[in-house]
């Protein structure tokens, strides 16, 4: 299974960043690919983003019905332009009804790089069957 199906049928999964060395958790609903890789949106308003923006290291996680762990590690690379933006409204039309457009200027997509991903059963065993 991809990466992306997984999270996709997971409808809610969770984002780890950091503001200095206090961990903050959060639940994320939104995650396209984009030319080839996952990617996901923020509001430069946020702390999220500017969280990211400060230290890009990440991490999601996910579980699955059998209570099966997805782990995703990586650092964000923000690729905000108006075609990631528009591939954004059309993946998730929600987000127009939200207030974001492809000309605002706090709308923003960002990817991963140096990505390692873990799936595990409860007992911690690796398990296979999971791609980017």
């Amino acid at each position: 299974m991809k990466v992306i199906e997984y999270l996709q049928n997971a409808k809610v999964f969770y984002a780890a960043t950091t503001d200095g060395d206090q961990p903050h958790v959060r639940p994320i609903g939104f995650v396209m690919e984009f030319e080839g890789q996952l990617a996901f949106y923020t509001d430069n308003r946020k702390k999220m983003c500017k969280q990211l923006k400060a230290n890009p290291k990440t991490e999601f996680c996910a579980l699955d019905g059998k209570m099966n762990t997805l782990r995703i590690t990586g650092e964000a690379k923000f690729i905000t332009s108006p075609e990631s933006k528009k591939a954004a409204l059309e993946a998730m039309p929600m987000l127009a009804k939200a207030g974001y457009s492809v000309e605002d200027d706090v709308f923003e997509i960002y990817t991963l790089e140096n990505v390692s991903l873990s799936y595990a059963n409860m007992a911690g065993k690796q398990l296979d069957g999971i791609e980017l």
